[in-house]
């Protein structure tokens, strides 16, 4: 469905800063607040604590046996072949951890591990690691880490720093370059660190796998000047874009030789979730209206063909008729990206049927049956994902509702109820019974810490807009890395604004921000609200001679059509519900 010329799509630059101040404002909630995050600190450190004596330098720790496993050539190796005989780790955890540490203001370990890493750590090892995870977590982490360690805060004492983290990223981003080296400029899913692709690697990949790197290596084109990382970056989103169906759906897996697709079969959840999710935070970072334009057409794909009401079905990328009827842990993200574009009520919805199911089990687990409304037979594990807290953090910026701050405590009380244990947090095998799994994530410290520390206190984002990675690092919105600035911003909510010719546009966020929050009366006056999948009608009053003066439903992205009394409306969607059966 196509809109005419006349109409404007809305587009939200919601960064990460969304009038701050009033997070702070309600005495009833202040000490609470403070509460949580002093709980939450204590868990990081917990967690951090125990990875550096039972662990370092190796990459995660095993809190039941208060032992370690260098598990970075392990992730996303579920058959664990290839292994390396000879690797002894890249302490991974700590280079996940090091946002995580500036952010709750812990600048002396920061510093020591900034040392630490500059003087010992190499990637010149025989080690073949997937390349998705090891873009997030260690090159994301590096270019993320550089960034704090450079801005105008002054973290590190003089002369400590001397770019000795951006030298280990450029070092891994050319080891990288490899993986594209395919007919279609599409990456293999993995990588010899110090050889390269390996004979006969395998040419299956997901659509994350290639979809989700332009924010890590394009930041570290913009740092280097050098082009050739975002070059291929961005070579390999545009193929995978061309690849889409024409119903604007893509698949889950693909082979990289052919450009064929393996699984049709996908939804907003695994092998396809940070695909959506960098395609808006690219365009918030780097400015390019090519990524707004995809990000654009491919949620309202999503809307129409997956969502089900608050829930999200997998559909065929074809004919878009529904597949899987499941809720996945990581689809659990989704939430937190439609606060970011605008949709609240849809992000409020989806996020209250999470919840429903964490309370449930007491956390959430990896896959629960919709159509059976009970757990998927094997996968019933909770690795301490962060997604559900991201969510909520993201939910609570935006709407500053209380109820929020009640749903991070209960994930407070059930990491430390179910997961915590003497030597760190352990991942759960199993929800029903909640056997323990001797595995602490690196994400635990990069994402659902720093995630829930975030929700109880956000004074790191007062003076900097940020996008967070798919694996929870910061990097800052800087003008020289914009190729367009909006031409005008608020401050006080970082909301862009077209041209006085132009309609001045906010999102549906600013009916929650606006004016009960401290935004000036003149900056809210006279404002249309919108969301990003809504299409204005042409009419303010909704009045309509024919179908054509009507927009698109911003709740559910149907398109609305003219009554015979001449408003505009859902009535289509009306009369199929109330035909007799």
């Amino acid at each position: 469905m196509l809109p005419r010329k006349s109409v404007t799509w809305v587009l939200l630059f919601l960064l990460i800063f969304f009038n701050l101040s009033t997070s702070q404002s309600d005495p009833r909630w202040a000490a609470k607040k403070r509460r949580l995050r002093n709980k939450v600190r204590t868990m990081f450190y917990h967690a951090y604590d125990n990875y550096m004596i039972h662990a370092f330098p190796h990459d995660e720790l095993k809190p039941l046996s208060k032992s370690f496993t260098d598990s970075l050539s392990e992730l996303g190796n579920l058959k664990l072949e290839h292994l390396p005989q000879d690797y002894n780790g890249s302490a991974l955890t700590l280079i996940d951890s090091l946002s995580s540490l500036v952010i709750m203001g812990n600048n002396t370990e920061f510093e020591s591990a900034v040392v630490w890493l500059s003087e010992n750590l190499t990637f010149d090892v025989d080690a073949r690691v997937n390349l998705f995870e090891c873009n997030i977590r260690v090159l994301g982490g590096l270019v993320s880490a550089h960034l704090l360690a450079t801005d105008s805060t002054d973290r590190l004492g003089q002369g400590v720093y001397k770019n000795q983290l951006l030298t280990l990223a450029e070092d891994l981003g050319k080891r990288f370059l490899p993986a594209f080296n395919t007919p279609t400029g599409l990456p293999y899913a993995w990588i010899n660190l110090k050889y390269g692709v390996v004979e006969n690697e395998t040419t299956e990949t997901s659509t994350s796998g290639c979809g989700s790197l332009i924010l890590e290596m394009g930041a570290l084109s913009r740092l280097t000047g050098d082009p050739k990382y975002e070059s291929a970056a961005l070579r390999s989103l545009r193929k995978l874009w061309s690849m889409r169906s024409s119903l604007n759906l893509l698949g889950t897996t693909l082979d990289v030789s052919t450009g064929d697709w393996i699984e049709y079969s996908s939804g907003i959840g695994a092998g396809v979730d940070s695909f959506y999710e960098y395609l808006y935070k690219a365009h918030i970072l780097f400015g390019k209206e090519e990524f707004w334009r995809m990000f654009h057409s491919a949620y309202i794909a999503v809307q129409k063909y997956f969502r089900h009401g608050p829930w999200y079905h997998e559909a065929d990328m074809r004919t878009g008729k529904a597949t899987y009827w499941q809720l996945t842990s990581l689809q659990a993200f989704w939430p937190g990206l439609q606060v970011l574009v605008g949709d609240i009520a849809a992000a409020n919805s989806s996020h209250r049927e999470f919840f429903y199911v964490w309370n449930k089990f007491g956390v959430l687990p990896e896959r629960y049956l919709l159509d059976h409304q009970m757990l998927h037979p094997t996968e019933k594990y909770y690795p301490l994902r962060p997604e559900f807290a991201e969510s909520t953090f993201y939910l609570y910026q935006a709407t500053k509702d209380p109820w929020y701050i009640e749903v991070g405590e209960s994930i407070v009380n059930s990491l430390n109820l179910y997961t915590k244990v003497e030597g760190g947090f352990a991942s759960i095998r199993d929800v029903t019974t909640m056997q323990l799994e001797d595995h602490q994530h690196s994400f635990f410290l990069a994402e659902t810490c720093k995630y829930l520390y975030l929700l109880f206190d956000d004074s790191f984002l007062v003076e900097q807009n940020y996008v967070f990675t798919t694996e929870g690092h910061p990097l800052p919105v800087l003008s020289s890395w914009q190729d367009r600035l909006p031409d005008t911003y608020i401050h006080s909510n970082w909301t862009s604004l077209k041209t006085e010719k132009e309609a001045r546009q906010t999102s549906a966020m600013s009916k929650q921000v606006c004016p009960s929050t401290t935004l000036n009366s003149w900056e809210c006056a006279g404002q249309q609200i919108e969301s990003a999948c809504h299409i204005p009608d042409v009419h303010s009053d909704h009045r309509c001679l024919t179908d054509e003066e009507c927009g698109v439903d911003s709740t559910n992205c149907r398109r609305r059509s003219c009554s015979m009394a001449g408003y505009c409306g859902l009535w289509l969607a009306m009369a199929v519900h109330m035909t007799p059966s």
